[in-house]
């Protein structure tokens, strides 16, 4: 004890870090050039007790050369223990003077003495600095730190500083008191110029020692703490660490967000940056058979599931069939009798009751064969399917369809009647032989017309309907925690909200993918029918060049395939009838077109599973649109960081994906930032609001995300549009009269991206 009560006056203070376990994991603390004076005072009582060989330079010892110190140590302890026995009186005398220093200057940096005139002085100055370099077991419970690694707690600091202060103004009372009292004793050392300005300020000589650290350091040292044991003995070595840059061709998921962002700032690219969202080796699509299919299987039998109970529709079995990539279509018969649906609400005078002047988008076609579509004049089959758009409301809709069936019964009962007066006539001769079906001229059919795209969104307005779909399961309904289009954070009509189809026969949904290839849910309410056609996403690119070879846009365009066409190419095509009660399930990707067979209504909504099928061909059309400049109704850079922020993902493909996705945005944000700062162009924050939608390009359609690109348009009112980079620089080359928002700063992104990890599977019971 009294060995340890010795060393204490002049020991560096004592700072409590937690270090990891020999052989684990090693922290890095950064100390920031903010912090290098707080450095300096930590590090003041090093620089004033040891001798830096010249030029400033350190080495550390080898183990030869410590284990020839700790010998000479060793001899050097045994000799003061034997001066020791003789000096009593000077070890009482440093005993009560080390207890009053202990209660006023407790935890602080010392300054040591300079040079003792005493030689009996000197003596016990060096039995205390040999001592703190040789201690023995008893002081491994206060193990010695080199400073303070956790400088960039405000807390630390301010604590530091207080005590710094008050050590300080300690001193000089002291020594006021000292020189009122007259001459200092003989023997006694005098105070250099640190003593008499407090601790907080150096001499000439320890400012010249400091000068590699006030001057040289980079702006943030990364300090690693290695520990080292030899014998009874344990040390800590700082040592600084240089920053990894990994070459951003090399950066993978498995990178943190830091690594991210060095790449990109070290790899200075000068041009525009641009890289798949996507990455083809995390691909989960299903592979295509090399060989043809036979003609008598290009009509496969639909998946069609029968529920006994309520129980079944709500079993994961069901979930896990309907998102199979193999199945592109299912249709669920009688879902809406097992769970109880009350499709009544959706009927036509349910409708004109709950709001009968609601708009109705109507589409004016002729009325055909389901197999077959014929141009204007009649003489052959064609793919474009036009028709002229209009509006109404509800209720006027409800009377065209209402005198439409009566029409047909009338014309049904008038017909039936005309087949009893006549009588039986020979069958008709044979055509000419050469004669095809397709030259004969088709006679025109009759015009119908076609209420669609009923918005069903409004819930003050809708209630009753849009509860009643609640009883769904999970999966299916319009709004789910598992439905990536519930984290848009914005209504889509028609894809996160309902909407109705009211229907004659003949009318037509012409074919086409979901917007973004997204999943979606069909009901039909009755009382009539509806045939549907679906083909697998697979063959979408030949069912394009259909199209294009017909000069029709298959993205954007009106057509309605001819099936011989898709027989000739083998492309199967699943053909089924959906009658009152139906659920169809659309799978993501999947081709199809409708026609109603009879009087019906249908709701339909699109849904978003988070699968990794769905994300990869949501994802797909996101950047295929872009290149054909069509608008992505779903803003997929959006939704993936809104899922990344809220959902627990626990499928591995699908969350690689997501990953990649962030990863991608990630680069995309910070290289056009760092190009827009070193071209002196000044951004300005601008953080988002609740509920505020994502931003498209007024003129490509592109989404923009983070960065946006803002001029104002002159007008009766000022307004504000956002462009993307590309279209800025169309209309000004150096961005002028452009304003450059950033909604997210990189720290947050960065935060989002690390946290966002695969989530651990919940244990089945």
């Amino acid at each position: 004890e009294e060995e340890e009560e010795e060393e204490a006056p002049h020991s560096p203070p004592r700072v409590k870090v937690e270090m990891p376990p020999f052989g684990g994991d090693l922290k890095l603390t950064t100390i920031s050039q903010a912090s290098l004076a707080e450095l300096g005072r930590s590090c003041e009582v090093l620089l004033t007790r040891h001798t830096f060989p010249p030029g400033g330079a350190c080495r550390l010892k080898s183990e030869r050369e410590r284990e020839r110190e700790r010998e000479r140590e060793g001899s050097q302890k045994r000799e003061r223990e034997r001066e020791r026995e003789g000096s009593s009186s000077r070890r009482h005398q440093r005993r009560r003077e080390q207890k009053e220093r202990k209660k006023k200057h407790r935890k602080k940096e010392e300054v040591s003495l300079s040079s003792s005139s005493s030689s009996s002085s000197s003596s016990g100055s060096n039995r205390r600095h040999h001592h703190r370099d040789g201690k023995s077991h008893k002081d491994r419970r206060s193990r010695q730190v080199l400073g303070n690694l956790d400088l960039q707690s405000k807390e630390v600091r301010g604590r530091d500083k207080v005590k710094v202060e008050a050590g300080g103004s300690e001193r000089r009372k002291e020594e006021g008191g000292s020189g009122a009292g007259g001459p200092a004793p003989a023997g006694s050392s005098s105070v250099g110029p640190a003593k008499a300005t407090g601790t907080g300020s150096l001499g000439p000589a320890d400012l010249l020692k400091l000068k590699a650290l006030s001057d040289g350091p980079p702006k943030e040292l990364k300090i690693r703490l290695i520990k080292v044991e030899s014998g009874d003995r344990e040390t800590f070595i700082a040592s600084e660490v240089e920053e990894r840059r990994i070459p951003l061709a090399d950066i993978t998921i498995h990178h943190c967000a830091a690594d991210v962002v060095r790449a990109c700032k070290g790899a200075r690219i000068k041009s525009k940056f641009k890289e798949s969202y996507l990455l083809p080796a995390f691909s989960v699509k299903p592979c295509l058979g090399t060989e043809p299919i036979p003609r008598e299987k290009l009509n496969p039998p639909t998946p069609s599931i029968y529920l006994e109970s309520k129980r079944d529709a709500f079993s994961p079995v069901l979930l896990q069939f309907c998102t199979d990539s193999k199945n592109p279509i299912t249709v669920i018969r009688g879902l809406a009798g097992s769970l109880r649906l009350n499709l009544g609400l959706f009927s036509t005078k349910s409708l004109v009751e709950a709001n009968g002047e609601h708009s109705v988008e109507v589409r004016t076609q002729v009325q055909q064969q389901s197999d077959e579509n014929w141009d204007p004049s009649g003489s052959t089959q064609t793919w474009p399917c036009e028709s002229s758009r209009s509006h109404t409301t509800i209720a006027k809709y409800a009377q065209y369809q209402a005198s439409s069936f009566q029409e047909s019964l009338q014309e049904e009962k008038a017909s039936d009647e005309e087949e009893e007066e006549e009588e039986p006539v020979s069958a008709p001769e044979p055509p000419p032989s050469g004669s095809t079906g397709g030259a004969e001229q088709k006679p025109v059919g009759k015009i119908i017309k076609f209420g669609t795209n009923i918005d069903l969104s409004d819930p003050k307005r809708w209630k009753p309907q849009l509860q009643e779909l609640l009883k769904l399961p999970a999966f299916m309904r319009v709004s789910s925690s598992g439905n990536m289009l519930s984290h848009v954070g914005h209504t889509i009509l028609g894809m996160n909200t309902v909407q109705l189809y009211m229907k004659v026969p003949g009318s037509r949904t012409p074919g086409h993918q979901e917007n973004n290839n997204f999943c979606s849910v069909n009901i039909n309410i009755g009382p009539g029918d509806c045939e549907w056609f679906a083909v697998h996403d697979n063959y979408w690119e030949a069912i394009s060049n259909f199209c294009e070879k017909h000069g029709v846009d298959y993205l954007t365009g009106s057509w309605w395939p001819v099936l011989e066409d898709l027989y000739q190419s083998g492309i199967p095509v699943y053909r089924f009838v959906q009658r009152p009660g139906d659920l169809v399930w659309i799978n993501a990707g999947t081709v199809h077109w409708v026609q109603a067979v009879g009087w019906c209504n249908n709701i339909a909504w699109n849904v978003g599973p988070l699968n990794a099928y769905q994300y990869q061909l949501a994802m797909e059309r996101y950047e295929w649109n872009e290149v054909k400049k069509v608008k992505s109704i779903v803003p997929m850079i959006h939704v993936s960081w809104n899922i990344a922020r809220t959902v627990k993902v626990t499928d591995p493909d699908t969350f690689r994906m997501i990953k990649h996705c962030l990863l991608q945005s990630i680069k995309h944000s910070q290289i056009l930032r760092d190009q827009l700062v070193a071209s002196g162009k000044k951004i300005s924050y601008q953080s988002r609001v609740k509920d505020e939608p994502a931003y498209y390009c007024n003129e490509c359609d592109v989404e923009v995300y983070n960065l946006l690109f803002v001029t104002s348009e002159n007008g009766s009112r000022k307004t504000y549009v956002v462009h993307c980079e590309d279209c800025a620089r169309q209309r000004s080359a150096s961005l002028a009269n452009v304003v450059v928002l950033e909604q997210y700063k990189i720290e947050e992104l960065m935060s989002v991206y690390d946290s966002f990890t695969l989530a651990p599977t919940p244990n089945s019971r």
